[in-house]
């Protein structure tokens, strides 16, 4: 199993307008395919080998002695609306059971299997993006490296976290019920990428990071230190890049779209065009108000300033 490969280091990458060459453009045509193909397979952990094995290729890293996957489907030539999962307990994510605070096994087991869950389901937004508005919102070459990055990050994350479940002996993933809130906002926003990337990316990615301190918290305060250590390590850190990357993108379109231009270098205030349309956006499809309190430290990593998310603490009531 080589899903958990070390990630590559990754740069601030600056959008390009320039056009792509010939064979870029063969290779897009390529990852998207692979990409509907890994949405497709039923099994998580599969998942998470292709897309593993996908970086490799999209990146150069690979050779015949690391794929081992046949990537020769004939439904590829449509866009999956939505993923095949062999994972059946699935409930509403109002519904779901609590889970508890750290304190025995078995509710350290029920958190993470709630986060391999969660990313799980990010693994596939992130496929979901290259398939769904790459080649249709025609995307520059950074936009898919970033989103091959990504979903790399996730499917590794979902691999290490199933591993350290299997560790705990107490639930293999898919014994749980899960629920599956971020595909249904993915589907709100399928129409719309500066909407999934902003309430995917921008919302609840960055709640991950208001919360993710006080998860590695519980499980430290417990003695699970493997679990903590992963968490603050691995996942917690990378997280971050996942919010800057759906910021980056955000303001790449509000630039091209709306300014016709490049993506400014000045602080954004709170009237900022881009920063009105952030939250005209996050206030159409996110349904109440952002909770706080928010990790400013870590939002601020990502590029989030208070104007962006600060507003949005408070729902505004249609007149």
């Amino acid at each position: 199993d080589r899903a958990p490969t070390a990630r590559r280091p990754r740069a601030d990458r600056a959008p390009t307008a320039r056009a792509m060459t010939e064979d870029e453009a063969r290779r897009v045509r390529e990852l998207v395919h692979r990409a509907r193909c890994v949405m497709l397979e039923p099994s998580c952990a599969k998942k998470a080998v292709m897309t593993a094995e996908t970086h490799r290729w999209w990146f150069g890293d690979d050779d015949d002695a690391t794929t081992t996957t046949s990537y020769a489907r004939e439904d590829t030539e449509n866009v999956v609306d939505d993923p095949v999962r062999e994972i059946s307990r699935v409930v509403d994510p109002g519904q779901t059971r609590r889970i508890g605070n750290g304190g025995t096994a078995q509710s350290r087991s029920a958190i993470l299997h709630s986060l391999a869950s969660i990313e799980s389901w990010a693994m596939l937004l992130a496929w979901d993006a290259i398939q769904r508005f790459g080649v249709a919102r025609n995307m520059p070459k950074e936009f898919y490296d970033d989103f091959v990055e990504l979903a790399a990050d996730e499917g590794r994350h979902f691999a290490l976290l199933s591993r350290r479940l299997d560790e705990c002996g107490v639930v293999r993933f898919g014994e749980l019920e899960a629920h599956d809130g971020l595909w249904r906002t993915a589907k709100e926003t399928a129409h719309s990428l500066e909407a999934r990337l902003a309430v995917e990316h921008c919302v609840h990615e960055a709640r991950g990071l208001d919360v993710l301190p006080q998860t590695i918290g519980k499980f430290r305060r417990n003695g699970d230190e493997a679990s903590a250590t992963l968490l603050e390590t691995v996942i917690y850190p990378e997280e971050i890049t996942h919010c800057a990357s759906g910021l980056r993108w955000f303001k790449y379109l509000h630039a091209r779209e709306v300014d016709g231009g490049d993506v400014g270098e000045e602080p954004e205030t709170e009237e900022s065009g881009v920063v009105k349309a952030f939250h005209e956006i996050v206030r159409e499809y996110f349904h109440g108000a952002l909770k706080p309190p928010f990790n400013d430290e870590a939002r601020a990593k990502a590029g989030f300033t208070p104007v962006w998310y600060e507003p949005l603490a408070t729902k505004v009531h249609a007149q």
